[in-house]
């Protein structure tokens, strides 16, 4: 009897459970074969249902907004959840299978590089790793927070999932439903976290690249002016009084000032200062950081940084002042070989019989068909230089004819220095301006003024540096040779055409064409030097006198002497001389222009110049370090004007090397005085 109840009763337990299988998976089928729109709407159908006349949740979970499904946070899938997942991804396609764990994976790794604390890796290592990803991207406020409260909430949120799972013995199709729903978001949501991942690593990429490039950027000086700077700030606290009543401070400052100022030597770069110097930098910012600690009355510091500023500016003008009056001072200042040099040749010169005193070629002085210059200097060397370089670069220098006017205390000296070193080919002829008896004070106004008081006590007062105009007061200005070149035509009577040239400069191309230059009807050819702003009249006249202001413009271009080429007959017929003696007696009590030969010049040639190319005469190697190399090696003549004069230990060095290669080292006069080549050229 028991036999034959047994076979219905297993009949009936393996239908009963078999056709809810059956019955489930028809279902299930129906829906993953369906559109996405009747998956949606099966979704809303299933998602609530009528009880009672209520609507309530199908799930026992509390229900989430329809916006977007959250998973409950905490370890909610142990063992069912595996389970429950692995259903549903059998029953996507492979592909949404493989992106699915693909993306789960690359969550994992972002997550746990990014790392933003330890909790939040321990539960995405242990719990559900994609809802870790979505919290994540949806909630970063809140990212700390959540970790602390799964942390502590972890138990009774377990138990509370164990409990729902037992009541849902048999999953439904709506809870496996809103399963897949969450896996695709959560999809979504991986792939929005992998691209903004990806912009974050490339915003570290560049921010890297920047700083490579700000670090490549640092200045070659940059520990240097550190270390400056510390001593500045060390000052500053050394002057302080909460700090200087510090007495273990101060020793300590004092000792640290020292190493630095060891460590920074003569250093101009990083590449001079020792090894140490790294560590000596850090234990003086120690230190400062201690008096900054000490003294934190920042209207003090501010204070004692201005006062120490203003004596800063006070010394750098006192300097300045000073520098500029010795500067002027060396250059007036024969140096010792040169005064020896005349010495030596004028001893030798009187030596000579009559007959080895006199220049050969005499005749070709008054040749008005050859090229002359005239030369006016009591330099031996420069001019010898002058002529030397004329020479060298001169065509045919037998046509060449060089007029020298020199002082009396120079005169054998220099006739003794071309007799002994004659230049090739060319005439040479020295004169005396003592010889010159139409040249006295009551033919010339400005010889006149010369030898009076005043004049002299203008240059030879106690106080040397009391004018502001300090570069005007040389006692050049006293010689009447600074004043010659308004005497051309009545020193050259029987020449139609003459070059000046100041001892100062170096010939580097044959000037014969000069010669043939048509002026137009003017007197002088010139070079204007009105490109610099401080070269235009309103630098050298003064316009507040209602005589220059009526006569002529403030900014009219000025020009140089030092190379020109003067139509001396044209002077004749336009009687310059008179014009330059009616501006020079104007001008007695100095109301017009300072002294000097260029504001006379640039009056008395008023509208009378002929502007030359600039290739022919180049300036400022004299005074001016940024002379262009093009322009010098362009140019006929380059010209030392300014105090730094090439034959001067305070020259320019790199220009030193034109103006030297003229000059014989060798020669027997100047190794007995013991000029030599100077330094760095």
């Amino acid at each position: 009897m028991k036999r034959k109840l047994r076979k219905p009763v297993l009949i009936l337990l393996l239908v009963t459970v078999l056709a809810p299988i059956v019955l489930y998976t028809d279902t299930l089928g129906t829906y993953f074969t369906s559109p996405s729109s009747s998956r949606t709407e099966f979704i809303e159908d299933l998602s609530t249902f009528t009880f009672g006349g209520d609507v309530r949740p199908l799930n026992v979970l509390p229900q989430e907004s329809s916006t977007f499904l959250k998973e409950p946070r905490g370890n909610v899938y142990s063992e069912n959840s595996s389970h429950s997942l692995s259903n549903v991804t059998d029953t996507l396609s492979s592909e949404d299978a493989r992106k699915t764990r693909q993306l789960t994976e690359e969550s994992m790794k972002h997550q746990t590089t990014t790392g933003n604390s330890n909790s939040g890796v321990e539960v995405a290592m242990n719990g559900n790793h994609i809802s870790q990803v979505t919290d994540s991207l949806h909630e970063p406020q809140q990212l700390d927070k959540t970790s602390v409260k799964l942390v502590s909430a972890g138990n009774s949120e377990s138990r509370e999932m164990e409990t729902s799972s037992k009541k849902r013995t048999s999953p439904t199709d709506s809870d496996r439903t809103l399963d897949a729903t969450s896996v695709k978001a959560e999809i979504r949501n991986d792939q929005r976290t992998v691209q903004t991942s990806g912009r974050v690593v490339s915003g570290e990429t560049a921010r890297g690249k920047d700083e490579e490039r700000n670090a490549q950027m640092v200045p070659p000086d940059a520990r240097v002016r550190q270390l400056k700077d510390q001593l500045i700030r060390g000052k500053v606290y050394l002057s302080l009084s909460a700090t200087r009543n510090n007495p273990h401070f101060i020793r300590e400052l004092r000792l640290r000032m020292k190493e630095v100022q060891r460590a920074l030597g003569e250093a101009t770069k990083d590449s001079d200062l020792p090894r140490g110097a790294s560590e000596r930098l850090k234990a003086m910012e120690q230190t400062l950081a201690k008096g900054k600690q000490i003294q934190d009355d920042c209207a003090t510091i501010v204070k004692k940084l201005r006062a120490m500023l203003h004596s800063a500016e006070e010394q750098l003008r006192v300097h300045k002042k000073q520098t500029l009056y010795l500067t002027h001072l060396t250059a007036k200042t024969l140096p010792k070989g040169l005064h020896c040099l005349p010495l030596r040749l004028s001893t030798e010169y009187f030596k000579l019989n009559s007959s080895q005193q006199h220049f050969p070629h005499q005749e070709n002085l008054e040749d008005p068909k050859l090229y002359h210059y005239a030369l006016f200097s009591d330099n031996i060397l420069a001019a010898a230089v002058v002529i030397n370089s004329t020479v060298s670069h001169a065509k045919d220098p037998s046509k060449h004819v060089f007029h020298i006017v020199t002082d009396r205390l120079n005169f054998a000296a220099m006739r003794m220095w071309f007799l002994a070193n004659p230049p090739q080919y060319a005439t040479v002829d020295v004169q005396n301006v003592e010889e010159f008896t139409w040249l006295n004070s009551s033919y010339s106004p400005v010889l006149k003024q010369l030898r009076s008081q005043s004049m002299i006590d203008y240059y030879f007062r106690s106080r040397a540096d009391s004018d502001p105009n300090v570069k005007f007061r040389n006692p050049k200005y006293l010689s009447i040779m600074n004043h010659l070149r308004f005497y051309l035509p009545e020193i050259f009577p029987k020449l139609d055409k003459v070059l000046f040239l100041d001892d100062d400069i170096v010939v580097q191309k044959d000037l014969s064409g000069l010669w043939s230059l048509d002026l137009k009807g003017k007197v002088i050819g010139v070079v204007e030097t009105c490109g610099e702003s401080f070269h235009r009249f309103d630098r050298y006249l003064n316009f507040s006198n209602p005589l220059i202001s009526k006569n002529f413009d403030p900014r009219a271009c000025g020009w140089a002497f030092g190379m020109n080429i003067i139509d001396l007959n044209e002077w004749r017929r336009q009687n310059i001389t008179e014009v330059y003696h009616s501006w020079q007696n104007l001008n007695h009590e100095r109301q017009l222009w300072k002294l000097g030969t260029l504001p006379p010049g640039l009056i008395t040639f008023w509208k009378r110049t002929y502007a030359l190319d600039r290739s022919w005469h180049v300036l400022g190697l004299g005074y001016n370090p940024n002379v262009s190399q093009k322009d010098i090696q362009r140019a006929a003549v380059i010209h030392y004007n300014g105090n730094l004069k090439p034959w001067l230990e305070i020259s320019i060095p790199k220009f030193r090397d034109y103006w030297s290669k003229f000059v014989d080292y060798d020669q027997v006069f100047l190794r007995e005085c013991n000029i030599n080549k100077l330094a760095g050229s």
